[in-house]
């Protein structure tokens, strides 16, 4: 199946956790497509799947039925250690609580992913100068030595932005990323997330914050493992888009 410019589309994907009687259906036959240098969001109430739809998206864990190509590939029925693999070479994650390792500079936190790509061989020094690069990218090149506990929420969260950007993925994925801060670091870390949209990064942004997803092109709304609508926030979008 050729996509074109497409980094993701679900064809009919579903999810059903347990067996039986005891199963509960947490998506029930999502269709979605975006495409290359979009922003995106996703909402839900509690219950809606868009924590199940995130991890099929982030390759966390596989749909029980239906496709999801990923960057032109289907990664539908791939096994642990192939989903794996393509997190760590396709995909950038960008978590509410940081998951940065304590004691651990800043360099260090964002080197981490360098290790698990094969794909993309480097030496130490070409992987520090690159972390380097990234952190000063995101406001912290006078902050690369510093531990978590010596930085603000906020620079935290930047250095596990820079850390999801290292291998440079076609997809960055950010959940709630502005949930453990306060409006003032959480507008600097929107900002910033515009201007890595603006530089050519596909970013898909799960948030139960109204205000936060309308910074984004377009809203999807699940409901009972549905997509439910789709809002379009009147920022600039892509020619052709579909839902």
């Amino acid at each position: 199946m050729t996509t074109g410019n497409l980094i993701i589309e679900t064809i009919d994907i579903a999810k059903v956790y347990g067996m039986g009687d005891i199963s509960v259906t947490a998506l029930k036959g999502i269709n979605i497509q975006i495409r290359a240098g979009e922003f995106v969001a996703i909402m839900g109430p509690s219950g809606s799947g868009k924590s199940t739809l995130m991890h099929i998206l982030g390759c966390l864990s596989q749909p029980t039925t239906g496709q999801y190509i990923l960057d032109g590939e289907d990664v539908s029925r791939l096994d642990k250690i192939q989903l794996a693999a393509i997190r760590n070479r396709k995909i950038g994650f960008i978590f509410q609580a940081y998951n940065l390792l304590a004691r651990t500079s800043a360099l260090r936190n964002v080197t981490l992913p360098l290790l698990y790509n094969h794909a993309e061989l480097k030496t130490i020094q070409d992987g520090e100068d690159k972390a380097r690069a990234t952190l000063e990218m995101v406001g912290l090149g006078d902050r690369i030595h510093h531990q978590p506990h010596e930085l603000s929420g906020g620079q935290q969260q930047r250095v596990a932005i820079a850390r999801a950007l290292i291998n440079d993925p076609v997809l960055v994925i950010a959940d709630e990323p502005t949930g453990n801060l306060d409006s003032h670091s959480g507008e600097e870390i929107m900002t910033l997330l515009h201007k890595l949209h603006d530089n050519g990064s596909t970013i898909v942004m799960v948030t139960h914050d109204s205000k936060i997803a309308a910074h984004t092109q377009r809203t999807i709304h699940l409901a009972d493992g549905l997509v439910d609508t789709v809002v379009h926030n009147g920022h600039k979008e892509l020619q052709h888009e579909t839902v």
